[in-house]
């Protein structure tokens, strides 16, 4: 016989406060949910597809990323290949402004809505500024696409310049929960993450903060930062799974299992029924084409399509012809003014 939702008292619970009343799931909640077992978790995605569809729409938010200086980093994620701590190949590189105008059209090209200039560093200096106002001039003369930054840690000088400058989304992740938070980076403080995050919403600029999962965090940890970012509310939360890079300290980590990560986009959706859920980097190590499918049928609702910073990712065509195939329609613009 056919397993029901009924079967889960945590699955009840959350259909009647999440897609019925719009609430947020608890960080104990959350735990019940990141712990069902494999049987059940069809129902949990079918659930979490719900509340997206209820909350945020059936449409897919589509988004390029680039980075305009790669590597040299100061500082000492020990998820990333970009630091210039650790014995990584990613070496510090500069990205010329006609290239990445290139690339903006390339991803408007796609149908993408976002195009986000991403910098390895701690956080911007005069120079960085002023090549990311020139880059923000020079795309919005030739390309129609919102533009996002991720720039690292900014003052508040910084932040109202951007925002000036018409940004229309800052990403900066919290990465991981609080609890665990000192054992992944050492250079800086999740309070000066906050700091930042707290700016950027201030200043009216879309907050895009995300996770990234599988780097040996508890399933309790998964949960506190799920509850973590939904007190934080941001706009957009994405979610990237660990691709352990060679010379990390976390190179030797492992890979996510599939199901767990299921189980997370899941327990998020059902944490932050109206947040944009964005499929980032590691989904394609991690899950697969099957899973990856699964995702956008269980509270997934937007995408980076092409390659990642330093790794690659699924042709965009593949994520295009995909939503294609499940009958969900791409986010058109919505030009900030």
């Amino acid at each position: 016989m056919t397993a029901t939702v009924h079967n889960w008292p945590i699955l009840e619970t959350a259909r009647a406060q999440v897609l019925e009343r719009g609430t947020g799931l608890t960080e104990e909640q959350l735990v019940e949910v990141l712990t069902l077992p494999d049987e059940a978790l069809p129902r949990a995605l079918e659930l979490a597809h719900q509340v997206r569809l209820r909350h945020c729409g059936e449409d897919v938010e589509v988004e390029g990323i680039v980075s305009i200086k790669t590597g040299g980093c100061p500082e000492d994620c020990h998820f990333c290949s970009q630091s210039g701590l650790f014995d990584s190949p990613v070496r510090g590189v500069w990205l010329d402004i006609l290239e990445l105008v290139k690339a903006a059209k390339e991803t408007a090209a796609t149908g993408a809505t976002e195009f986000c200039i991403v910098a390895a560093v701690r956080g911007p200096d005069i120079k960085l500024m002023n090549q990311v106002k020139f880059a923000i001039d020079r795309i919005n003369e030739e390309v129609d696409i919102n533009i996002a930054c991720s720039l690292g840690m900014l003052t508040q000088r910084q932040v109202d310049q951007l925002a000036g400058w018409g940004v229309h989304r800052y990403n900066h992740n919290l990465e991981t929960a609080r609890s665990f938070f000192p054992q992944v980076v050492t250079t800086h403080t999740y309070e000066e993450r906050l700091e930042t995050c707290a700016m950027v919403k201030a200043a009216g600029m879309e907050l895009c903060c995300g996770a990234l999962l599988g780097m040996g965090e508890s399933v309790h940890q998964r949960a506190e930062l799920a509850a973590q970012l939904a007190a934080l509310d941001p706009h957009e939360v994405p979610l990237n799974f660990l691709n352990p890079r060679p010379g990390t300290p976390l190179e030797n980590q492992g890979v996510m299992d599939g199901k767990d990560a299921l189980r997370a986009i899941a327990a998020f959706r059902l944490a932050m029924p109206r947040t944009v859920l964005r499929y980032a980097g590691g989904r394609e190590l991690t899950l697969g084409d099957l899973g990856t499918r699964e995702g956008f049928l269980g509270g997934i609702n937007a995408v980076i399509v092409g390659n990642y910073l330093t790794t690659l990712g699924r042709p965009a065509t593949a994520d295009l012809n995909l939503l294609v195939d499940l009958n969900m329609p791409i986010r058109e613009l919505q030009k900030t003014l």
